[in-house]
């Protein structure tokens, strides 16, 4: 099998600038995580992951601007190549399977995986994103676990940035609806679809490539009683006007890929378009948000508990 080469940048330092940082270094890189590293020293880490030659002239010269602007030293930080290893099979071997709620997700390496009776979500590694691992995955998943047990079944579904399809297939497993899945990446696309006919949903489940709220499937289908958005901060914050008339009155949008100190600003941001939060699951560091939209009959349609991770939830 063929491997692509990939390089690692590695860096320390207080959360702010970590931050300030992982902006700065978004043109060069497609994959950045930021995640706490010692929390009495409010030191954090970052690394950014990318393929084929990294531009280290342009990043050093992105993360001397933004020291300086910051008014700190350059940072110190590693830039080397990747070990040439076949990722996603080792991925597919060590990818345990999971029970997160109702469900049970496993890769068709694990043999009888589900003897509790629980939803079976098949996805193994995969070039596209999302394996469960994840906790803003685990939070999504979570969240429409507890929609299934204390709300109304929405009329149609929505996967905003859809990755590998599963939460697409999670919605379509506990509900006989129809879901629409939207990426701007064609190969999660193409996973998305490949997944769904796997999992036996592939006639309810519709994957098209595009660009956010404005994709054809999406125009003609709004607006959607359940809306997943698992991405990233800002894209939530930019999109939220949209969600909000992709969403129906007293429709539920479940929000992701937020780390615990962004939920203010996203949640600001979508109560400006008039929504609720009504729940909120946390786990690791990351946060996942189950807002509802104004309508008749809100009140008596939605009525989560208040999560936390000290809370009823368990992962």
């Amino acid at each position: 099998m063929d491997t692509v080469k990939q390089w690692r940048l590695a860096l320390i330092g207080d959360r702010r600038a970590v931050e300030s940082f992982e902006i700065a270094l978004e043109p060069y890189a497609p994959a950045l995580l930021a995640f706490e590293a010692d929390e009495a020293k409010n030191l954090w880490t970052l690394e950014a992951i990318g393929e084929d030659e990294p531009d280290a002239d342009g990043i050093k010269a992105a993360l001397a601007a933004t020291a300086e602007r910051l008014g700190l030293p350059m940072p110190e930080y590693s830039l080397e190549p990747l070990e040439q290893r076949d990722w996603l099979r080792e991925n597919l071997i060590s990818f345990p399977p999971l029970p997160i709620g109702r469900f049970f997700v496993h890769g068709c390496h694990v043999d009888a995986p589900n003897r509790s009776g629980r939803v079976a979500i098949l996805v193994d590694a995969a070039t596209a994103f999302g394996s469960g691992e994840h906790p803003t995955t685990m939070g999504c998943l979570l969240a429409l676990n507890a929609l299934k047990r204390f709300d109304s079944r929405p009329a149609r579904v929505l996967d905003m940035g859809c990755g590998s399809g599963i939460l697409s297939i999670g919605a379509a497993k506990v509900w006989p609806i129809a879901v629409d899945a939207v990426d701007i990446d064609p190969e999660s696309v193409r996973v998305t679809r490949f997944n769904g006919i796997r999992n036996q949903v592939g006639a309810r489940l519709r994957a098209a490539a595009g660009d956010g709220y404005r994709n054809a499937l999406v125009r003609k289908n709004a607006p959607y009683g359940l809306i997943l958005s698992n991405i990233l901060a800002k894209p939530l914050m930019k999109m939220a006007p949209f969600l909000n008339r992709a969403l129906a009155p007293s429709g539920v949008a479940v929000l992701s890929g937020l780390l615990n100190k962004q939920e203010a600003m996203v949640l600001a941001a979508h109560r400006a378009q008039g929504l609720v939060k009504v729940a909120t699951f946390r786990h690791r560091g990351w946060s996942t948000l189950v807002l509802r939209k104004s309508g008749p009959g809100t009140a008596n349609r939605i009525r989560l508990p208040r999560f936390s991770p000290r809370g009823p939830v368990t992962i």
